[in-house]
């Protein structure tokens, strides 16, 4: 994933081997001890993308609801934990204010 040009995060296959070998063990969980956390400018908007039924990338796609919205209390926003049809755990949070 680029950001502004700028690689932030590269996900592997986990039966790829590429030229470091490969980087999992295939008899744990996809997923475990995982955490991708994302930064939202809209978090209402994303929120109820989420939430529509049938909506690409929504609920109705495999992604299930961990913890529905919340304030996080050590960060001061609010986020949203959930997790994919592949078992990666993606944290949504809300933009910060300042």
């Amino acid at each position: 994933m680029l950001v502004d040009g700028v690689i932030v995060m590269q996900l592997h296959k986990l039966e790829e081997g590429h030229h470091h070998g490969s980087i999992g063990d295939p008899r744990v969980p996809v997923g475990n001890g995982v955490a991708l956390w994302f930064e939202a400018a809209s978090f209402d908007e994303a929120v109820e993308r989420i939430k529509e039924p049938g909506a690409a990338g929504g609920q109705g796609q495999g992604v299930e609801i961990v913890t529905d919205v919340h304030l996080n209390p050590n960060a001061g926003h609010r986020e949203i934990w959930l997790r994919d049809p592949d078992g990666y755990l993606v944290v949504l949070a809300e933009a910060d204010a300042s």
